[in-house]
């Protein structure tokens, strides 16, 4: 079944500005809508490299929900738990400056209780032939119990990341059962309660070994942007792996792409400086796009054992 992702489908309306950006005034510029949300955007990575993932997640029941399914299904990802249901995707308004940064934007959650009883009626199916499983930690309390439940019951590793980092920090508890959690530097602040701004990534490597100690989160990395990651395990182990240079478009959906690097490397045997690697890599390819696909790999491409 391969990596099981359980997480949100979003619509994403993405207006660009042409030229330097004014906060309060009128903007010319060009406006996108696409598929989006921090689930449908990790298993679409991960089918990218040809793993074949399967989603456990929602779509509106119409002709946009349908879309979604068919897109995933060419990617080749398992959707046969998905469902379409009344408010099932979410909704992601921004805007963008001219250099590809977010500078405000809206979020409307769906309606996650139908995944809930898709966990209740197929859990057992779903979790005990995954290699592993993704979940948007943030996602309902409920969600989130029987997933670790699961995963529990059938000896599956959990990776977790976050797309509000403010309910995550509800799910606290929970992060000391995941095999590697993956958030940014400034998630990173609010979850330890501390301010890392003007840490350099080798500093940050080096209070994330303390933290994840006190916290007993086994392996966690944070993104930092062109500065690239800081890593740390339970060992010890920590370090810095640095991002390559490009040309960046739309910086959306790049911590997506570099989690679902990390994941399926984790997944698959490497180490957790590899999988930096492989996250790295992805993230690259994704940024340099206004519509932020990451291109096909075959799994040879990193060395993966599967």
């Amino acid at each position: 079944m391969g990596i099981v992702v359980i997480g949100d489908v979003f619509i994403d309306v993405k207006g660009y500005s042409t030229a330097p950006f004014i906060p309060g005034g009128r903007n010319a510029g060009e406006i996108q809508q696409i598929h989006g949300g921090v689930g449908r955007n990790v298993v679409e990575d991960i089918a990218n490299i040809e793993l074949k993932p399967t989603f456990v997640s929602l779509v509106d029941d119409d002709a946009m929900g349908e879309e979604v399914i068919r897109k995933l299904d060419r990617h080749k990802v398992d959707t046969r738990f998905m469902r379409k249901v009344p408010n099932g995707m979410g909704t992601w308004l921004a805007v963008f400056d001219q250099d590809g940064d977010v500078v405000a934007s809206i979020s409307k959650r769906p309606d996650h209780r139908p995944i809930e009883q898709i966990l209740e009626e197929c859990g057992d199916e779903i979790f005990q032939n995954a290699d592993s499983v993704v979940i948007e930690i943030d996602i309902d309390k409920e969600i989130v119990k029987k997933t670790f439940h699961y995963a529990e019951k059938y000896g599956k590793k959990v990776y977790a990341l976050v797309s509000n980092m403010t309910i995550a920090m509800e799910r606290r508890d929970f992060l000391r059962k995941t095999a590697c959690f993956v958030c940014n530097q400034q998630e990173a602040g609010i979850l330890f309660s501390e301010d890392y701004d003007g840490l350099s990534p080798e500093e940050m490597a080096e209070c994330l070994t303390k933290r994840i100690q006190s916290a007993h989160i086994p392996k966690m990395v944070v993104t930092m942007g062109s500065e690239g990651a800081a890593y740390a395990d339970q060992e010890g182990n920590h370090g810095v792996y640095p991002a390559k240079k490009v040309d960046v478009v739309d910086t959306t959906g790049a911590g997506d792409a570099f989690f679902a690097g990390v994941c399926v490397g984790l997944t698959y045997g490497k180490t957790l400086r590899e999988a930096c690697a492989i996250g790295t890599r992805l993230s690259s390819t994704v940024i340099c796009t206004s519509d932020n696909i990451c291109p096909r790999f075959m799994p040879e491409e990193f060395g993966l054992d599967r």
